[in-house]
C-alpha cells in the first residue's frame, strides 16, 4: 500500500507542459509537466501552513488570504517562484498570482477566492503569464480522479524522483483513506520544508480540525528535515478533506492522525532522501535534554555543520568534527561530561572523551553506511527529538551553481 498512490474520491486534477520551465530556460530543452490544477467537490475543507520566511512569495500571500474562503481547488506552478516580484514593481507578483486564481475560477466556474495558488522554482522573476493564459482553460477540461501521478511529477524542479504515499484504514466497516504527494530537493529547512506538499483524504471534517492535524503531522515531519539550513520563500503543505467516506473525523481522531503522520513522515523522508546531491540519509537523534527545544538545537547544529557533512560524503569517521558542534550549540546548562555520542549502535564519545572501546575500523564501517543514525545523549532527561538531513556532495555545488544557466 505505501508505494500505491491511492485516488481520493472528491478529488479532479491533471497537468500539463505549459512552458514556465522554458521561460525561465529551466530544463529549456525537456517538455516536462510545470503547471497542475486540482479540483474538490463543493463540500470540501481545506488547512494549510505556510513558510515563516519574511520574504514570502506572492501565492502565498494570496493563498492565506483565500484560505478560509470554501476552497475548490489548487493551481500549481514549477520553474517560477513568483517570489521577490513586488518591490521595485510595485505589485505585480501578487497581481500576477491573483490573476492566475482568476483564470482558474473562470475555467471552473468558482469564485476567485476559492482558488488557492502555489508556485516554485526560480526567485525574482515575473510569472511568464502567457503560459498560464494558453494553458489553464485546456488544462481544466482534463481533470480526472486518476490524474494526481500527473501532478507528483509536474510540481518537481530539481527533484530527481517523485514523492508520493498513502494509507488507508477501516472505520466501522468505511474505509478512510490519505494520499500525499510532495517536491524538494534543495533550499530544505522547513519552518511552518524549495518545498511544497498536497495532501488529499476523503474524511469528513471542520477546517479547524484539518488545521490541528495538518499541524501536528508537519511538526514531526516537514519540521524535521534540513538538507542545507535554508528556509524557502515558497514552502507550503495543504490537507484537503472531501468528506466523500462519509466517516466523521470525530470518530476516528487518533487513527486519521497516525495515518496523516506515517504520510507525512514518509514524504518528508523522500525529500532527504533525494536531497541535491546526497548519497547518505541521516537521523541526528538527541536525548535528555532540558527539554526538546534543546535537543532540537543540538540536532539542527550537528546538521547544519559543513563540516560533519562532508565527513558524512567522505565516510569519515571524524567525530571530533560532532562534539565540536555539540558544544557550540546555543543551549544552556550543557555539561561536556554528560555528552555521550553513538554512530549505529557503536559508542564513539563517553561522558564527553573518546571511548575507550572505539575503534576507527567500527566507526568507519558505519559512516560507509547509506543510512546513518547518530544518536547523542546530552543529559538524563526523558526527551528525545530526532531531525533527519543529508551529507554535501560535489553534485550539491554543480547543481545549485548551474541551476539558472
Amino acid at each position: 500500500m505505501k508505494n500505491s498512490l491511492l485516488n481520493i474520491k472528491g478529488v479532479s486534477c491533471a497537468a500539463i507542459n505549459a512552458g514556465i520551465k522554458r521561460a525561465q530556460n529551466l530544463n529549456a530543452n525537456i517538455e516536462e509537466l510545470d503547471l497542475s490544477i486540482v479540483s474538490f467537490v463543493p463540500e470540501t475543507k481545506t488547512a494549510a501552513v505556510f513558510t515563516q520566511n519574511v520574504f514570502c512569495a506572492a501565492p502565498v500571500v494570496v493563498a492565506k488570504n483565500h484560505l478560509n474562503n470554501n476552497v475548490r481547488a489548487l493551481v500549481i506552478n514549477s520553474g517560477n517562484a513568483n517570489a521577490g516580484t513586488g518591490v521595485a514593481s510595485g505589485n505585480k507578483g501578487l497581481d500576477n498570482a491573483y490573476q492566475v486564481c482568476e483564470m482558474v475560477a473562470q475555467s471552473l466556474n468558482i469564485d476567485t477566492e476559492q482558488v488557492l495558488p502555489f508556485s516554485t522554482g526560480v526567485i525574482g522573476q515575473p510569472l511568464p503569464m502567457q503560459c498560464f493564459k494558453d494553458n489553464i482553460a485546456k488544462l481544466s477540461t482534463r481533470l480526472a480522479n486518476d490524474n494526481l501521478s500527473q501532478v507528483a511529477q509536474a510540481i518537481l524542479t530539481t527533484d530527481l524522483v517523485e514523492k508520493t504515499a498513502s494509507k488507508q484504514f477501516t472505520v466501522n466497516g468505511k474505509t478512510v483513506a490519505i494520499s500525499g504527494i510532495a517536491k524538494g530537493s534543495g533550499m530544505i529547512r522547513p519552518n511552518m520544508a524549495t518545498m511544497l506538499s498536497f495532501i488529499f483524504t476523503d474524511v469528513k471534517a471542520s477546517q479547524p480540525e484539518l488545521q490541528s492535524c495538518l499541524t501536528t503531522a508537519t511538526n514531526q515531519s516537514f519540521n524535521r528535515i534540513t538538507v542545507d539550513g535554508d528556509t524557502s520563500t515558497n514552502d507550503a503543505c495543504s490537507l484537503s478533506a472531501t468528506g466523500a467516506s462519509k466517516v466523521e473525523l470525530s470518530d476516528c481522531t487518533d487513527e486519521f492522525q497516525q495515518a496523516l503522520n506515517e504520510v507525512t513522515q514518509t514524504l518528508a523522508h523522500k525529500i532527504i532522501k533525494d536531497g541535491e546531491g546526497a548519497t547518505k540519509f541521516v537521523e541526528i537523534c538527541v536525548k535528555g535534554g532540558v527539554s526538546d527545544e534543546d535537543c532540537l538545537e543540538v540536532a539542527y547544529t550537528v546538521a547544519h555543520s559543513l563540516l560533519v557533512k562532508t565527513a558524512l560524503f567522505a565516510s569519515d569517521a571524524n567525530w571530533g568534527r560532532i562534539l565540536a558542534a555539540v558544544g557550540r550549540s546555543n543551549i544552556a546548562h550543557l555539561k561536556a561530561d554528560e555528552v555521550n555520542i553513538y554512530l549505529g549502535g557503536v559508542c564513539i564519545v563517553s561522558r564527553g572523551e573518546l571511548d575507550e572501546h572505539y575503534t576507527e575500523a567500527a566507526g568507519s564501517a558505519e559512516m560507509a553506511k547509506d543510512n546513518i543514525v547518530v544518536t547523542i545523549e546530552i543529559g538524563k532527561d526523558k526527551t528525545s527529538e530526532s531531525v533527519w538531513t543529508t551529507d554535501l556532495s560535489y553534485d550539491y555545488i554543480k547543481i545549485n551553481a548551474e541551476y539558472r544557466t
